[in-house]
């Protein structure tokens, strides 16, 4: 799968390292330190990068470098559920997914890297839409096709509308991952996801 709205600059094998370098360092500095107290001064010293390789790997500077880290992250977001969620193929695959996104929130506790950039990117600027609804969209798109696979094989009612409910038991996660962010827990987003596979078994939790 291709990196979430990745840039389509061509670059040559040793620039694209170079690229990576960056970015995977200040993704890390943010992880570490949080995104206000991260600067560019920070990024050039922890990649051991110059000023004028950062500037022509991200020409718009901090903000085009934040955003790069946004897609970082909303990838990471998806790579943590794997291989789990593209295995939707039986009950206890979706139990294995299910225990993969709550351990995958649980060890990353109440610091959300992704959610602290785009605070700071701003959720409405055109960028930080577009790796947000394209993140929404795959996630959306690979918990609906688990559903069509086990309407296929008579596992979840064939009247249910595999995008309405994989759309559904998403929110129910992102509600769930919200709560977590201000409470330190996990036990709604357990919830949105045992009661979610429950709707999906007509009504018996697992």
């Amino acid at each position: 799968m291709s990196p979430i709205g990745g840039s389509t600059r061509a670059l040559t094998r040793k620039g694209a390292a170079t690229r990576r370098r960056i970015l995977e360092g200040a993704a890390a500095h943010i992880r570490e330190h949080g995104v206000a107290a991260t600067t560019l001064d920070d990024v050039l010293a922890s990649t051991a990068t110059s000023k004028s390789q950062l500037f022509h790997y991200f020409p718009g500077g901090r903000e085009e470098l934040l955003l790069a880290v946004a897609r970082l992250e909303a990838d990471r977001v998806l790579e943590d559920q794997r291989p789990q969620l593209g295995e939707l193929t039986s009950w206890p695959a979706w139990q294995l997914w299910r225990d993969k996104v709550v351990d995958r929130y649980r060890r990353q506790g109440r610091l959300c890297p992704l959610n602290s950039v785009m605070s700071q990117l701003g959720h409405t600027t055109p960028g930080a839409q577009a790796v947000v609804t394209e993140l929404m969209r795959v996630w959306q798109a690979e918990i609906a096709t688990g559903v069509r696979h086990m309407q296929g094989i008579g596992e979840i009612d064939s009247g249910l509308d595999p995008d309405r409910t994989a759309a559904a038991l998403l929110a129910g996660i992102q509600g769930g991952v919200l709560i977590q962010l201000s409470t330190g827990q996990t036990t709604h987003l357990e919830a949105a996801l045992d009661l979610g596979i429950a709707h999906l078994r007509g009504g018996r939790l697992a």
